[in-house]
């Protein structure tokens, strides 16, 4: 799941994007409107995470010409305004959801893990598909009841998978929600990775489609 985070505080953009690193997000940090605005036009993003008080242009402002732009962007408001004035203005410019400063960072995941159910990506927090369970709020895969350790990465590519089990996720896409704005991809990254998950996984459990993409049946052989 690719985020933009638009917030000015250096230091608490820092902290926010290793926490949700951590859980499997690829973030992108933008501090200003003007650099939001261009990455929004250069990539692709399934959710945003808005500071509204932004040093070139208000929050609200950003946040109505992004969702003119681009109406399947999901938005949450993290800021300090936290008036109820506040809150009604930040949703009816296009806001999927709005915490205010001082937040908790869990409340902040469970937030955006119900962002990812409303888009459809997600219908709960356990993914269970025959021997293989992943919870993606614990960030904890059990296979056949053992407990397997995964590196972040593949961790977010098997959640990717199973969270569209049935569908075909082309390797273009799993790159998208892989990887962040810039970063480097090797031409085989999608495929190592693959390969290290069957190592841990019931044989069969992601099939290749050639040419096309991979994918998790949705009753994996």
């Amino acid at each position: 799941m690719r985020l933009l985070l638009v917030e000015d505080d250096t230091r608490l953009a820092e902290e926010l994007s290793k926490s949700l690193r951590h859980k499997g997000y690829a973030i992108t940090h933008m501090p200003s409107a003007k650099s939001a605005l261009d990455s929004l036009a250069s990539n692709e993003f399934a959710m945003m995470i808005l500071d509204l008080g932004l040093p070139d242009m208000d929050g609200i402002e950003l946040l109505k010409i992004a969702k003119k732009k681009y109406a399947d962007l999901s938005v949450i408001i993290l800021t300090a305004r936290d008036t109820t004035t506040d809150k009604i203005d930040g949703l009816d410019a296009g806001a999927d959801d709005y915490l205010a400063k001082p937040f908790d960072i869990e409340e902040l995941l469970a937030r955006l893990r119900a962002m990812e159910r409303r888009l459809g990506t997600a219908t709960s927090s356990l993914i269970d598909i025959n021997e293989v369970s992943l919870d993606v709020a614990s960030h904890e895969l059990g296979v056949k009841g053992e407990k397997v350790e995964l590196p972040r990465r593949e961790f977010m590519l098997l959640k990717a998978l199973m969270e569209n089990h049935g569908r075909i996720q082309s390797k273009q896409h799993l790159e998208k929600t892989l990887y962040e704005w810039g970063e480097e991809v090797s031409s085989n990254a999608i495929e190592v990775h693959i390969h290290n998950l069957r190592k841990r996984l019931p044989e069969q459990f992601i099939k290749t489609i050639r040419g096309v993409g991979y994918s998790v049946p949705k009753q994996a052989r």
